[in-house]
């Protein structure tokens, strides 16, 4: 059990936590919600002991293990599978001690832990969550080193997974993968037998894969149970109480205020007024610290084009001389909402790219209307950024003519204040990035906006001001986005990307979600089956094996029964007195030299046969 005693932590003189508690039952999952930099990443650190508190307490069961992701793993010749593997330190110790051990006490007591932490299946279970992350069994086996650093991230998420700590603390895990991936890591966590602490904005995983959600706001920690919608409800209808309760004390306040105002100086109800002062000090508000406006992104409105603005007849992209998409006939009208689907590594960046002219057709045709404006938000935002520039300077060289004040009133607009606009892009927070990129990404007000991730780093809140700023805009959108929240809210039409082609998918985004869940499940049952029949098999030839290894030790027991009957023969013959008359010693000498040779293959044929029962016996183990 995690139990949060009336902290209070504080950070450059501003307070994080101030008396708050909490209590997180062992085995439960829970996600850490709050607005952006409300301190849910510090929560964090404490709970690990990275920081220390100013006052309160964190305590977790004596011996429980927890663990993260903090970092991604480093670009090492390590395989992804033994990276992962080696992050169950207790399979590896063991393993290591195995080797080495010769005290048959110990080595019992080793064997015994290996099968209770079920070491044997270790490298299948590893294999199975880099599946999940989204890593094809053949890049099992390559170097770290070959991945980007967002890959990278998916190992250190699978190798913490894989580790199982008692206390799973997970910051953001969605961010760095696909649908496909956060579809499975749902699946998983659901599933996960310890306690797990999600930090996360994807209301997907936050519906579906924790019981409860625990709220950092004000400085405090109050936990609700059940799933984030529950949650949302639940708060709503407390805030809305609350507001009602403050509403009749400002009356009442008012009320007080006015008998005050009237006769304050009235020398017969001076003593009244001044007790009614004193009761409007002791009336109090609750405290209903709302969410912060929504930064309600303002999209600006393109004119109208004749359809389609886009138009592909067999086309095809890739890069250098690679083709990754072929045959590609698609057609996009300024009112389309196109959510694109498909594992990682199967091309929707590069149709994104292809589309907003970062790449060029291969081969096949793509016609454009001529006045076509396309707006293109980058998953790497940095790829789209100058990070030694503020955003004030974005804005300078793509508008020139503009005053600086029109720049911080369109900065404004996005969420970025006077502090951020005046700030080095590089030093500013994921979320501030995004809604800078956002910015750039409409400035001309596009007839066609790509979205790329757009949600990484953006908050609950506002991922719903994204969803309101789509849904009034008069534009195309297509969007890639692991978040399921978004993309039903959004999209109308949905292209699946497999194989080297884009075709329409034939259902919604549920449809989609099951055939996910279906293929993996049919995966790990044809998986499940191929085991069964490696097992039988090997049984098969374990069978055969122990049977060969009896009928040897039978043939060896055989010649070992038969040389003793033939050396009791030849014990009796040079018994027999009527060998040593006078004139036989010539065949005393043949007998006893045969005697000596039965002897010698007596004591060949005992060794083969205790070689034999070995054999067996290991066989049989």
């Amino acid at each position: 059990m995690l139990r949060i005693s009336d902290i209070t932590y504080a950070v450059e003189g501003r307070p994080l936590f101030e008396g708050a508690s909490a209590t997180i039952p062992d085995g439960h999952k829970i996600g850490l919600v709050g607005r952006n930099g409300t301190g849910k990443t510090t929560l964090f650190r404490l709970i690990r002991g990275e920081l220390s508190l100013e006052s309160g307490d964190i305590s977790v069961p004596k011996g429980a293990r927890i663990g993260g992701v903090a970092q991604e793993v480093p670009a090492s010749q390590t395989s992804l599978l033994d990276t992962v593997l080696e992050a169950d330190t207790e399979r590896a110790a063991l393993l290591a001690e195995a080797d080495t051990a010769t005290d048959p006490i110990r080595i019992a007591e080793i064997q015994t832990r290996l099968a209770d932490i079920d070491a044997w299946s270790a490298e299948a279970r590893a294999a199975s969550i880099l599946k999940g992350l989204g890593f094809d069994d053949h890049q099992h086996a390559l170097p770290c080193a070959d991945f980007s650093g967002g890959w990278r991230m998916r190992v250190a998420l699978a190798a913490v997974l894989f580790a199982q700590p008692d206390l799973l603390l997970l910051d953001e895990p969605t961010n760095y993968l696909d649908l496909e991936g956060a579809l499975w890591l749902e699946q998983y966590l659901t599933k996960y037998p310890h306690t797990v602490i999600v930090i996360s904005h994807d209301r997907g995983l936050l519906n579906r894969s924790v019981s409860g959600i625990l709220h950092l706001e004000d400085r405090k920690l109050t936990l609700y149970q059940g799933p984030y919608d529950t949650f949302a409800e639940t708060r709503a209808a407390r805030l809305a109480v609350a507001e009602a309760e403050n509403r009749k004390v400002e009356a009442r306040r008012a009320h007080l205020q006015s008998f005050v105002d009237r006769f304050r100086y009235k020398e017969s109800k001076a003593k009244q007024a001044q007790s009614r002062l004193k009761m409007i000090d002791r009336l109090k508000t609750i405290t209903t610290p709302q969410e912060a406006a929504l930064k309600a992104f303002s999209f600006p409105e393109p004119e109208e084009l004749s359809p389609p603005i886009i138009n592909m007849e067999g086309a095809a992209t890739g890069y250098g001389e690679t083709e990754i998409l072929s045959r590609m006939t698609l057609r996009i009208d300024q009112d389309d909402r196109i959510a694109l689907l498909g594992k990682n590594g199967q091309g929707k960046s590069t149709l994104s790219k292809l589309l907003s002219d970062r790449l060029e057709l291969m081969s096949g045709r793509m016609s454009k209307s001529s006045k076509l404006r396309i707006g293109y938000f980058a998953q790497h935002q940095m790829d789209e950024l100058y990070p030694d520039e503020t955003p004030i300077d974005h804005l300078r060289r793509l508008r020139p003519d503009e005053l600086p004040g029109k720049h911080r009133a369109r900065l404004s607009g996005f969420g970025l204040g006077a502090d951020q606009a005046e700030t080095e892009v590089r030093r500013l927070s994921g979320g501030q990035k995004a809604r800078l990129t956002l910015l750039l990404a409409t400035l001309d007000a596009p007839h066609l906006l790509i979205l790329d991730e757009p949600t990484n780093h953006l908050d609950i809140e506002s991922r719903e001001a994204l969803v309101e700023a789509l849904t009034a805009y008069t534009g195309a959108v297509i969007l890639v986005s692991h978040d399921m929240h978004l993309l039903s809210l959004v999209a109308d039409r949905l292209w699946l990307v497999k194989d080297g082609r884009v075709a329409p998918f034939d259902g919604d985004l549920e449809d989609y979600r099951k055939l996910l869940l279906t293929d993996e499940r049919a995966e790990q049952a044809a998986k499940k089956q191929e085991a069964r029949k490696e097992n039988a098999k090997a049984k098969r030839a374990d069978r055969d094996t122990i049977l060969a290894l009896r009928s040897e030790l039978r043939k060896a027991e055989a010649r070992v029964e038969k040389l003793e009957d033939m050396r009791e023969k030849l014990d009796a013959k040079l018994a027999d007195p009527a060998l040593y008359e006078a004139g036989k010693s010539d065949d005393i000498a043949v007998w006893q030299k045969k005697h000596a040779e039965v002897m010698e293959a007596i004591e060949r044929a005992e060794n083969l046969w205790m070689e034999a029962q070995d054999n067996l016996e290991k066989a049989e183990a």
